[in-house]
């Protein structure tokens, strides 16, 4: 028999905060994160707008001479996990076997921006300017190995790199394994910074990002004049634990995971499969391994990128899995708040998921303002609800056709 899994903590960096409970409270009141860039030169390209972490400070959660070793994504990683550790209350090594507490953080990207900088000085400069220290910058494993490190944390290490999946995927594949007994705890998620010019060149050329200069309006999932995401970084973290372990050392819960799905399209490397095909078949797994029916449901928070594409293909394949249900349903993006925080988002929008449950509260699709005839579901728009919530659906979708589904479910014996 499988293993019940719960959530015990959680913690998070985005553009809304820097701790989850400012970023939540942001989050209900409709508040948006973007802005005007700060952290890239403007004149070098077309998008101006970004959603930034503010006023980030890395030498308040680790040591100032490790935390210019590493990259931001690294540092963001280690803040939100630490304050999912505290708010847990796991003590490793002394009311948790290290060896039983795992590690499992995803970035579809890693650290681009210190490999950009690096890159510059080696060309301007040689060889033996460049800082010994480049690799392990950059590369997208380092979040989870510096946290293990940080933290003490001896058990499995491991990060799921598929783009904008990769934090949904992380904590799936991390939901395996506390499932399987592999181990009791897994500090587990997602973290991004990789707002620089280069990220933003190459999404702005395959049209990726929105043209819209109003940072208010810019990002609007499922509305009729949507026409691409904004670039965001952040970190969410989730502590995700064995029930029996949790309950025996008195911790709070936040919810249950009790589904995941995980598909490829097949399809295109950065376009959907027609109708969702691919999204619908992850939902559709995610739901079957939960023992869950479409009608259960209550809530989806959706991938929602405010692409053309995204938004229409992700409408038509909850349809496709909910049939008239769908119609019953809340469907919301809070990327139209945080914005596109690619590798990260999953993670982020797995905790927005949980605290939906605890608090029956369900966040809003801001800058909904025209209706798209061939998107008609209920995208709660503009204003939070309030809503009594047993079971959420969290979708995360990834170039490369990755599609990565979680349920989660209000904890009861």
């Amino acid at each position: 028999m499988k293993n019940r899994v719960v959530i015990t903590g959680i913690g998070a960096v985005t553009p809304l905060g820097n701790d989850i409970w400012s970023t939540w409270e942001n989050i209900q009141k409709g508040n948006s994160g973007i802005d005007i860039a700060q952290s890239v030169h403007l004149d070098k390209v077309d998008v101006k707008l970004a959603g930034e972490v503010k006023n980030f400070k890395p030498e308040e959660f680790v040591d100032r001479k490790e935390a210019r070793r590493m990259g931001r994504f690294s540092q963001l990683a280690i803040a939100a996990s630490k304050m999912a550790v505290a708010d847990a209350g796991l003590q490793i090594g002394e009311n948790v076997n290290p060896e039983k507490v795992g590690v499992w953080i995803g970035s579809g990207i890693g650290g681009l921006g210190e490999f950009e900088e690096q890159h510059k000085k080696f060309l301007e400069k040689g060889q033996r300017r460049v800082n010994p220290f480049t690799i392990p910058m950059f590369i997208p494993d380092m979040a989870a190995g510096r946290v293990s490190i940080e933290l003490g944390a001896k058990g499995i290490n491991n990060a799921s790199v598929t783009a904008c999946a990769s934090g949904s995927n992380s904590i799936g594949d991390a939901f395996r394994a506390v499932q399987n007994g592999n181990a009791d705890v897994i500090i587990a998620g997602g973290t991004e910074a990789t707002i620089t010019e280069m990220t933003i060149a190459g999404f702005s050329n395959m049209t990726a990002l929105s043209t819209n200069p109003d940072p208010l309006t810019a990002c609007r999932p499922f509305d009729k004049n949507r026409d691409g995401f904004v670039i965001a970084e952040g970190s969410g973290i989730v502590i995700l634990e064995e029930l029996e372990h949790a309950k025996a050392r008195g911790a709070k819960i936040y919810g249950e995971i009790v589904g995941y799905g995980a598909t490829g399209d097949a399809h295109h490397i950065t376009s959907p499969a027609p109708e969702g095909e691919g999204a619908a078949r992850a939902m559709k797994g995610a739901l079957a391994d939960a023992g869950i029916t479409p009608n259960e449901v209550d809530y989806i928070n959706a991938h929602g990128t405010s692409t053309p594409l995204n938004d229409l293909n992700e409408t038509l394949a909850i349809k496709n899995v909910f049939k008239e249900h769908a119609y019953q349903l809340a469907v919301s993006s809070t990327k139209s708040m945080t914005g596109h925080m690619l590798g990260a988002s999953g993670a982020v929008e797995a905790i927005f998921s949980l605290l939906t449950i605890r608090d029956s509260i369900l966040p809003p699709t801001i800058n909904y303002q025209t209706a798209d005839p061939e998107l008609d579901l209920d995208y709660v728009p503009n204003v939070a609800r309030e809503k009594n919530v047993q079971v959420v659906v969290s979708n995360s979708l990834g170039f490369g056709g990755h599609n990565a589904t979680l349920v989660f479910r209000k904890y009861s014996e």
